[in-house]
């Protein structure tokens, strides 16, 4: 059967994308940021999956205000980057997994949960600057990638709760799937950050350490935390954050033999406006 290996999580600010297309990353405003996640390259050239199981939120390219879908989930067999403005990324194709995609719809929704199937949609940096900070310049992504989109930018989204349940139901599905696959899921989006309004600009450094200490070691309780304390906290984007506990749910528990391990933990501010924040776990 197919199984879970690790979870990822990191930022996917679009100026990160940005830097390394125009061969910016060794600048030193951009060289802390990117010496983060050499150790991440290297764990991922050691532990590449079949299919990554990408979680993340489009910013009005697949989507607009005339169909905004809770969740997303991609089946297509392929995926092009999107133009959102100045010219598409010169990145790879995505190249999708119909059968584990299909398989996995039926699973969650059968199990409850309520998600828009989409066969053709161009992807945006919210899940092509995640690929590159992993993977760096390439000419294909080693692996097939599920896209996962989630609505965190018009209100109302969806609670932690239900994402950090979303993540143990994709879980149920994966191990379900009766192909020998490794499988990651990752969760993307944030950290603290704020885009416009008389708070623009905000950064909140001690939120964000303990929120990744949470993720780690009690997502549950993490789970319950209401909309208004990320949006208090973090700012209003911050609200992001409830992707990656969609990608936490699909984890081992953070207790007893099945906790994950942490294989790489990285916190920088800022880039451009953001706080980035990224994790690996392993399951054990």
């Amino acid at each position: 059967m197919a199984r879970i290996t690790a979870s990822v999580y990191t930022s996917h600010v679009p100026a990160i994308g940005v830097a390394m297309d125009l061969g910016k990353t060794g600048e030193p405003y951009w060289q802390p940021l990117f010496s983060g996640y050499e150790k991440s390259r290297q764990w991922m050239k050691d532990n590449t999956p079949d299919v990554i199981f990408l979680v993340y939120n489009d910013h009005a390219t697949a989507f607009s205000l005339e169909i905004i879908p809770t969740f997303a989930i991609g089946c297509g067999a392929v995926f092009k980057p999107a133009d959102e403005g100045w010219g598409r990324r010169p990145v790879p194709v995505v190249r999708g997994h119909p059968e584990l995609a299909a398989h996995i719809a039926q699973s969650v929704i059968q199990d409850d949960f309520d998600l828009t199937i989409v066969n053709r949609m161009e992807v945006d940096h919210g899940l092509t600057v995640p690929l590159s900070l992993m993977f760096g310049q390439t000419e294909a992504w080693p692996c097939a990638v599920i896209p996962f989109a989630v609505n965190v930018v018009q209100y109302p989204v969806p609670s932690g709760r239900r994402c950090y349940n979303l993540g143990r139901a994709i879980r149920r599905a994966v191990e379900s799937f009766d192909r020998p696959l490794k499988v990651q899921v990752w969760g993307t989006g944030g950290m603290s950050h704020q885009l416009q309004g008389p708070r623009a600009g905000l950064i909140n450094r001690e939120w964000d350490t303990a929120f990744l200490d949470r993720l780690i070691a009690d997502p549950e309780s993490l789970a319950q935390m209401p909309h208004i304390d990320y949006v208090r906290e973090a700012g209003s984007e911050g609200i992001e954050l409830v992707m990656w506990l969609i990608a936490r749910g699909a984890m081992g528990d953070a207790a007893g033999p099945g906790t994950p391990r942490v294989a790489h933990r990285f916190y920088h501010v800022p880039a451009s406006n953001t706080a980035v924040g990224h994790l690996i776990l392993e399951n054990t």
